[in-house]
């Protein structure tokens, strides 16, 4: 299993454990997007805490499954935007609590939840365009400013947490041994409250909200279908997953 769940007072406890990177195939990442949204629709659960054992929280996409499959990237964006859309429109408050590799499809998680906690050795890239593919732009808009969008985009470059922090998108940066702590005590903070009245409050904020997340990602995943029809595409794939610097033609 790609990861464990656990239910304790009003707190319901995600753990990815997929060593050694918590890099999900298509068929992961649509086990992840369904529990997700059983757990928004427990009454049991109040609140929704998605961490990681291992090197780093999520490292996105099995790149050796599409690497095998290039046609499997269908099913894996259909993974990736149940996902984001089962943590952004959950009725319950989603908090991540982010360590390592921040990457990908961890981006898409982050950028989905509604508050995020991360150790001091976190650390956030979105590759894409090195891995032969698009996605995370919309996500990581939601994080950090549009001109960094674009620049980690471009150069393939990460921040760390302490600019994350800087930039707005991080609640706290913590010592990695107390990030399970932090998490769960905000997180305890939330269900000692109303849960509708919370639920309410998570409708209205989304609601209000410049632009429409799901549909700035849909628009996203045309794209990463594009790239994958380009051979330079491919080229990169075969690179990474043979550990190996790509030749891309002209």
């Amino acid at each position: 299993m790609a990861f464990e769940t656990s239910i304790n007072n009003g707190i319901a406890e995600m753990v990815f454990c997929k060593p050694p990177v918590n890099a999900f195939d298509s068929k992961e990442w649509a086990a992840i997007a369904a529990h997700i949204n059983a757990l928004g629709q427990d009454d049991s659960v109040h609140v929704i805490v998605i961490r990681a054992d291992g090197k780093g929280f999520c490292a996105g996409v099995d790149i050796k499954e599409l690497a095998a499959d290039s046609t499997k990237i269908v099913a894996v964006n259909k993974g990736n935007y149940d996902t984001f859309e089962a943590i952004h429109r959950n009725p319950k408050p989603v908090i991540v609590a982010l360590h390592g590799f921040v990457l990908g499809g961890g981006i898409g998680i982050s950028g989905a939840a509604d508050i995020i906690v991360a150790s001091d050795c976190a650390r956030f890239g979105v590759p894409e365009v090195d891995r032969g593919a698009m996605g995370g732009g919309a996500h990581l808009q939601r994080m950090f400013p549009v001109q960094k969008v674009r620049y980690m985009y471009f150069t393939g470059e990460f921040i760390d947490a302490q600019e994350a922090y800087r930039l707005g998108a991080v609640e706290r940066v913590v010592p990695k041994d107390e990030l399970r702590d932090v998490a769960l005590s905000i997180a305890a903070k939330i269900a000692e409250k109303s849960s509708p009245m919370i639920q309410l409050a998570k409708e209205a904020l989304t609601g209000i909200e410049d632009g429409d997340l799901e549909v700035k990602y849909r628009w996203e995943q045309g794209f990463t279908l594009q790239a994958y029809t380009e051979g330079d595409s491919q080229e990169a794939r075969d690179a990474f997953v043979e550990k190996r610097d790509a030749s891309f033609s002209e």
